[in-house]
């Protein structure tokens, strides 16, 4: 049996087993990244020093920092190499990136928790914590420098470019359910895949490979990320509140339109009027009762479900994790080549 089709009734448990042990590679590469993270300056003002310490160390599975790694590895580079704390740079610049682009996140969305923990904005004042963000990309910019790659460097700021613009276009396109699904890909991609790619062809460039073996890792990268936001976007119809720490359909709620909702739109004639329908039923929540809007959303939810938006969507990922295995090729085998691949199986595996 394929992978890609493996069985997806393992436990929680089993899944976190499987994701430390495709990482164990890495993992003394990790514990320095975290290292190099957690270190605060001593002058930094308390609170935010103390705010600063809670968000790293609530940190998930680090896989964008892992990514680096492993594809520095996989391309040569070792541990005991004269480069590899500049790499080392490049992960915590990464992570500290995406840690921080969470912060603002919750911010715009008036979000009080992830994964069913308070975040900063639950806590602080919206002002306080975007300049908690703030500080935090400063952060990532500096661990960038400290690469002493210019191309890297670029790099980097081009990726900070392209999340901040993806962001904005999803501001404008809330409640717009008419767009095409090329948007939803651009916009997934400057949201999750740009920052995967910047770490994969970060390590690729510190590694010295040439421009086509550098390539190959960035579309690894590309494909890997768009794989990942769509089953984080199938996980949101899915999953339930306990597991995800939010109510499911919460991208719908906020009028995000995602891949499994854009199939059920469109598996028929009936569009039109389901559209029509979602802007009554929003209307009338402002004027009438927030709850009506809760009880439209929960309700296409299970229609979503049921019909075959999610298995389309899943599908999807599955051929952009294809894609991402076959970048791979070039790659003589080894411990971290074979983690790369393992970790395509975990993306469609997992459920948080």
């Amino acid at each position: 049996m394929s992978p890609l089709t493996a069985p997806q009734d393992s436990s929680h448990s089993d899944r976190a087993n499987r994701a430390s042990q495709l990482l164990a590679t890495v993992r003394p590469g990790l514990q320095l990244v975290e290292t190099k993270m957690k270190a605060v300056d001593s002058a930094l003002f308390a609170p935010l020093a103390h705010a600063f310490l809670d968000l790293i160390g609530s940190g998930g599975k680090r896989l964008r920092p892992a990514l680096a790694l492993l594809s520095a590895e996989v391309a040569g580079m070792t541990p005991s190499s004269a480069a590899y704390p500049r790499v080392v740079a490049l992960a915590a610049a990464v992570e500290m990136l995406h840690t921080a682009t969470l912060v603002h996140d919750d911010v715009i969305d008036g979000a009080m928790l992830r994964r069913g923990a308070p975040t900063l904005n639950a806590t602080w004042s919206g002002g306080s914590t975007v300049l908690a963000g703030n500080y935090m990309f400063g952060t990532a910019a500096r661990f960038a420098a400290q690469t002493d790659d210019i191309r890297v460097i670029r790099l980097f700021s081009e990726t900070l470019k392209i999340i901040v613009n993806g962001e904005l276009r999803q501001l404008r396109d809330r409640y717009n359910y008419e767009q095409e699904k090329s948007v939803y890909y651009q916009r997934i991609y400057a949201k999750t895949a740009s920052l995967f790619c910047a770490a994969t062809e970060g390590a690729a460039i510190l590694a010295g490979l040439s421009d086509a073996a550098v390539k190959q890792l960035r579309d690894y990268g590309y494909n890997f990320g768009m794989a990942f936001q769509i089953m984080d976007d199938v996980l949101d119809f899915t999953s339930d509140e306990a597991t995800l720490g939010k109510p499911a359909g919460s991208d719908l709620r906020q009028g995000t339109v995602t891949l499994p909702f854009f199939y059920y739109l469109h598996r028929d004639s009936g569009a039109d009027d389901l559209i029509a329908y979602l802007e009554e039923q929003r209307l009338r929540a402002d004027e009438e009762d927030a709850t009506i809007w809760d009880h439209t959303v929960a309700q296409v939810v299970q229609e979503v479900r049921a019909t075959g938006g999610v298995k389309a969507a899943r599908q999807e990922a599955l051929n952009f994790l294809e894609q991402a295995r076959n970048t791979l090729s070039i790659f003589a085998d080894s411990p971290c080549k074979e983690a790369l691949l393992g970790l395509c199986d975990y993306v469609v595996q997992r459920n948080y």
